[in-house]
């Protein structure tokens, strides 16, 4: 069978005299995948994020809430070390997480709303769901 590449199927490899050959890892490279959709591998794990819903509380927790905030703010010169669970709502979309924080408290805002840790953290006082720490007992709200 005569086919037509015959004439020059058999010939010898030709390799260049002026140029040096590109090393086998360079030439794998040209045929890595390519990203078309830069960013939307990001943009799927970003979507599929779970985040909480705020939780709306009771006038009796908001209550206990309350007092445990008195209680802090009239023993503020001891530093009290306390647990502070509070609503940490999400940068990138709707809903956020339920995070605990641990420190002394160095203030509590009344007219911010915030309650300020030796740390500088500052817990957004509308936030809160739960205050733990020695001072107060260590029982969580119900």
């Amino acid at each position: 069978m005569k086919g037509p590449y015959d004439d020059i199927i058999n010939l010898p490899h030709h390799v260049s005299d002026k140029r040096l050959q590109m090393p086998m890892q360079d030439r794998a490279a040209q045929f890595s995948p390519f990203a078309a959709l830069t960013g939307y591998d990001s943009a799927i794990r970003e979507t599929a994020r779970l985040t909480d819903a705020k939780l709306e509380l009771t006038e009796e927790t908001m209550a206990v809430l309350n007092m445990k905030l008195q209680m802090i703010a009239d023993s503020i010169t001891d530093q009290p070390e306390l647990s502070f669970t509070y609503f940490r709502p999400d940068e990138k979309k709707s809903g956020g997480a339920y995070v605990t924080v641990s420190g002394a408290v160095k203030k509590v805002d009344d007219y911010n709303r915030l309650v300020i840790l030796q740390s500088g953290e500052r817990i957004p006082i509308d936030d809160l769901i739960d205050i733990e720490g020695e001072i107060l007992g260590t029982s969580s709200i119900p």
